[in-house]
């Protein structure tokens, strides 16, 4: 048995939480991956992992020895890392994931700018709005914007807040009019971008109140450029972040209204595996990324 090799192994199979997610991840086979945990176990006369077809977990001896693993294991990368140039030197790829109307909105103009400064990094950009697994699909980094972040073994550091107003079109407003209050909204045509926290249920807080309204629209994308889209074409109503319509409101084609209820805001984050071993190529395009929206848009 490789012991590094097995402790590798059984690390990943916890982490992501299957053999075979730990297959791909580490470029073995599914057999190796089980020939290692088992003989793992062996040499500690201790069954580490409870497995079925269907689901596998830790036994308590099996928790007790993962976090001296991962503490064992982190050691050493920072042991290598510290003698490694890419410690020192941004180079290399890197992997990022980010949401795509955001990156058009704010940060695909400036990513010339980033290579250009670190001339021996190769930048992999993977523009979804749908959120990624950054470990098992190999993202070195990942960009999400949310009102809600979700627990996670993640580093996630805040980059900058998205205010949302709700707005429409002129021709539309003079068709049906506009809210005064959040109930209101019940009675207007809404627009739903389908991959927010939010999309099912809007609130809004005013002083001391606070109102949800359940949204319920003919029209529901999985784009805020869709949705924009929609907007100015006079289709209905929507809650979008401001920065996605900030030129179409000082151009006048889009209005807000409920001006005076404050809506949902947006954080975005930058999200990476470790903060204890963050390689230059990464630690660099953490300090780009704080740069271009560190100071965003209250």
């Amino acid at each position: 048995m490789d012991r590094l090799t097995a402790l590798n192994v059984f690390r990943h199979a916890v982490e992501l939480g299957s053999f075979a997610a730990a297959s791909r991840h580490l470029g073995l086979s599914p057999a190796a991956i089980s020939k290692n945990v088992s003989e793992l176990e062996a040499h500690l006369a201790v069954r580490l992992l409870n497995r079925t077809t269907r689901r596998m977990s830790l036994t308590e001896a099996g928790e007790l020895y993962y976090d001296r693993v991962v503490q064992v294991l982190d050691d050493l990368e920072d042991a290598d890392g510290a003698l490694g140039p890419m410690q020192q030197v941004p180079k290399g790829l890197l992997r990022v994931s980010a949401p795509m109307t955001l990156t058009l909105a704010r940060l695909s103009s400036a990513m010339p700018t980033f290579l250009s400064r670190y001339p021996e990094i190769s930048l992999d950009l993977r523009m979804d709005d749908r959120r990624v697994n950054i470990v098992e699909d190999g993202f070195d980094i990942a960009i999400r914007a949310s009102d809600r972040l979700e627990d996670s073994s993640l580093v996630a550091r805040k980059l900058m807040s998205m205010p949302h107003v709700v707005c429409a079109a002129p021709s539309y407003l003079d068709r049906h009019g506009a809210p005064l209050s959040p109930g209101d909204l019940e009675d207007h045509t809404c627009i739903q971008f389908t991959l927010s926290g939010h999309a099912d249920e809007w609130t809004f807080s005013k002083a001391d109140a606070s109102a949800s309204v359940p949204i319920d629209g003919r029209y529901k994308a999985t784009s805020s450029l869709a949705v924009r889209d929609a907007l100015v074409a006079g289709f209905g109503l929507s809650l979008i972040p401001r920065l996605y319509v900030a030129e179409n409101i000082a151009q006048g084609r889009l209005r807000t209204v409920l001006d005076d209820w404050s809506p949902v805001e947006t954080s975005v984050y930058a999200v990476y595996p470790s903060r204890r071993h963050v390689v230059a190529k990464v630690r660099a395009f953490l300090d780009f990324l704080v740069e271009e929206l560190g100071e965003g848009p209250e």
